[in-house]
């Protein structure tokens, strides 16, 4: 029976993973997969993940030579067989929470499809991951790192003026990569300084950005696009060294490079910065529902993270300078 790296997303496409298994079960993570893309939209990354998971599970399901019975036989003691299976492989808490709950989402969308005549999946429990608070930049900091690439930008080649707005863009309205990468010259309102995102799951969201950041945007369009722009660029708003849409590693390089100019910054990449904007809002004073409204965050638990970070911040403020701490 096939097996496929511990880790799904970095393993095999999906299609390549799923041919290991059995035709009919195998035929069921193809329409999962459809599903997963067509009805609920998700990112090719997020797809990948999912379906790396429940080939897992099925591998599994099917070493048993349970596949005789369809999925029929895939019930709880099935799913924690397999969840105890990745404990012993030493899988982390995050990765066994991640892969309960691919499994529910697989269970649930096979039980309404009637693959499954019960759902097994809300009583099957996992560890609850240790949430790990995000790596952020202290706000003098981040000036410190825009300052950087400001100063990169003064000679007005093409990649620094790019650069310099890919990293305040970032900053400003604490956008992900996928979502930075995705965006396209109509989706930038100049006057009213806004940008239009698709985020996940295809949501639209108008995010405001300030004075700095418009400055750096459009000095890019006007100065330093024209010279990379090509009769394949399209409409695409930051562009790579050849003309084609910057992916995410040339943005995550452009912001490493950024803040690895500033003395004693954290290391921190495109998600750093979407973290330190959130972390800095707050800190200024801006409500936990707007950040939501900001980050596209589905559900305020997500954005709650960020009230730990500056709590631990006021904790280290008050330890270090409080007479009696």
């Amino acid at each position: 029976m096939a097996r496929i790296s511990s880790d799904p997303t970095k393993g095999p496409d999906s299609r390549k993973a799923r041919d290991g298994l059995p035709g009919p079960v195998g035929a069921v993570v193809g329409r999962f997969e459809r599903h997963l893309r067509s009805e609920r939209g998700l990112s090719a990354h997020t797809v990948r993940a999912y379906i790396g998971d429940v080939v897992s599970l099925l591998d599994h399901f099917c070493a048993g030579d349970q596949e005789s019975k369809g999925l029929n036989g895939l019930g709880l003691t099935v799913l924690r067989e397999w969840l105890a299976a990745q404990h012993a492989d030493g899988a982390s808490r995050s990765t066994l929470a991640r892969r309960a709950a691919s499994a529910r989402t697989f269970t649930a969308w096979a039980h309404r499809a009637e693959l499954l005549p019960h759902d097994p999946g809300p009583r099957l429990a996992a560890p609850t991951p240790k949430r790990k608070l995000p790596a952020v930049l202290r706000a003098e900091q981040a000036k410190a790192a825009m300052s950087a690439s400001q100063a990169g930008a003064e000679q007005g080649d093409p990649i620094a003026l790019r650069d310099h707005a890919v990293v305040e863009l970032l900053y400003a309205t604490g956008v992900r990569v996928s979502e930075l990468c995705g965006l396209d010259l109509d989706d930038v309102d100049h006057e009213r300084h806004l940008v239009r995102v698709i985020g996940k799951g295809d949501k639209e969201r108008a995010v405001p950005f300030g004075v700095p950041a418009e400055d750096a945007v459009s000095r890019w369009i006007t100065a330093g696009r024209p010279s990379l722009a090509t009769e394949s660029s399209g409409p695409a708003l930051f562009l790579g060294a050849r003309g084609g849409r910057i992916d995410p590693r040339a943005v995550r390089r452009v912001v490493h490079d950024a803040v690895g100019a500033v003395s004693g910054a954290t290391d921190v990449g495109p998600h750093g910065l979407r973290h330190s904007a959130a972390t800095h809002l707050l800190e200024g004073g801006a409500d936990l529902r707007s950040v939501q409204e900001l980050l596209g965050h589905a559900t305020l638990a997500t954005t709650q993270l960020y009230t730990h970070v500056t709590v631990e911040r006021l904790k280290a403020i008050h330890d270090r300078t409080h007479p009696r701490s």
